[in-house]
């Protein structure tokens, strides 16, 4: 073989075991012979990859455990989650949410912020640079550990992270990801917060089990994301899902139907009440749930007969009213007008919070890490002990 084909062995033999250590996650090192079984490779040239990898710091060996055991114990090792740190952010209209994780997508910290809905653009991409760099210097992260940071936001945004946003009108036409580049010496991505959400739903939340999927946004704003084959789909120009652009669905006005008039306890929110309420049987409150998925059905039916999913996931702030509101939307959904019986696949509720969309973007902002260490074409570079 000649030289750069042996390089090109050796890279594919060290993505092979560190992808597959990666995957086990630090809770299960593993031994060379697990290591050679798994991958396919011989014991000396996993033994040579280990070992290689431990000196560039990927690799760390586990701390032995059986205690007592007689004879020498096999030496594990697991992946290094801690050699390097991404961010994920929401940064909607009313609220900011950051997420810290490790190169094994473990969070680490977590924050969250009510913000100034009528911040204009400037101001707004100014306190998102300080509120990150701030969010690094309150965990002790420094921005050469950084490999990744995605942000999400409200509107459609292009393949090249290109904004076009109706939520925050100064943002339209707008390239955050290069205007954060000088502050944040990492990539640097920007996504439709919906469309994080669909990611997060697949990764860690309703969707684990589920290829065909798509995740509707309820609340104050109504948007879809879609997932086909388990990737997700943006479109041509990243607008697939954008259902509430469009007036005559109902969508962008079924939120004028969740006014909530019932008592509500001390610091309660109006979403929480209702909730509450709805849960208790309240007449008036399912009465208003229900005209909710009135107005929600012909949009979702529309996306039910372009994609046909197998899952409908329901995220966003009335997801605490979820479980009420998921008969009626079912029953709604099967009563829109068309010209075959239109099938309604399961709707689940999402369980990830207000934290969703920050979680879909610790995983687009992985993703970026993932390629780097599965690049057969370039030398894996060595990473801090």
């Amino acid at each position: 073989m000649r030289g750069h084909d042996l390089a090109a062995l050796r890279r594919l033999n060290t993505i092979a075991v560190l992808r597959f250590l990666r995957s086990q996650g630090p809770e299960h090192p593993q031994s060379l012979s697990q290591l050679a079984a798994a991958t396919g490779l011989s014991r000396p040239t996993v033994d040579q990859v280990v070992e290689e990898l431990t000196l560039q710091g990927w690799l760390k060996e586990a701390a032995d455990t059986a205690a007592g055991r007689s004879g020498r114990p096999a030496r594990r090792f697991r992946f290094r989650g801690e050699a390097g740190r991404v961010v994920g952010v929401d940064i909607g209209l009313h609220k900011i949410v950051l997420l810290l994780s490790d190169l094994a997508g473990d969070i680490t910290a977590s924050e969250r912020e009510d913000i100034d809905p009528h911040m204009g653009g400037a101001e707004r991409l100014a306190f998102l640079r300080a509120r990150i760099d701030r969010f690094l210097g309150d965990h002790k992260v420094r921005t050469d550990e950084l490999w990744g940071l995605c942000v999400g936001v409200p509107g459609i945004v292009g393949e090249t992270g290109r904004i076009m946003s109706v939520i925050v009108p100064e943002w339209s036409e707008f390239e955050l990801a290069r205007r954060l580049a000088d502050a944040f010496p990492c990539p640097i991505l920007a996504e439709n917060d919906v469309n994080l959400a669909t990611m997060a739903e697949h990764w860690r939340g309703a969707a684990q089990l589920a290829d065909d999927v798509a995740c509707v946004l309820i609340g104050h704003r109504s948007s879809c994301g879609v997932l086909l084959g388990g990737r997700l789909h943006r479109g041509h120009r990243g607008a697939a899902g954008e259902l509430g652009l469009h007036r005559q669905l109902g969508l962008a006005h079924a939120h004028e139907a969740l006014a909530w008039r019932g008592e509500r306890e001390e610091g309660e929110s109006e979403v929480a009440a209702l909730a509450r309420a709805a849960a208790a049987r309240d007449p008036g409150a399912l009465e208003v749930l229900d005209r909710y998925a009135t107005r929600l059905a012909p949009g979702i039916g529309a996306l039910l007969l372009a994609v046909d999913p197998e899952l409908i996931v329901l995220s966003g702030g009335m997801t605490p009213a979820g479980e009420a509101l998921v008969p009626l939307l079912t029953q709604h959904l099967r009563d829109v007008p068309v010209d075959i019986a239109l099938h309604v696949p399961r709707i689940a509720v999402s369980t990830l919070g207000e934290q969703g969309v920050a979680l879909g973007a610790v995983r687009k902002a992985l993703d970026t890490v993932e390629a780097v260490l599965s690049d057969a074409t370039a030398p894996l570079p060595s990473v801090g002990r």
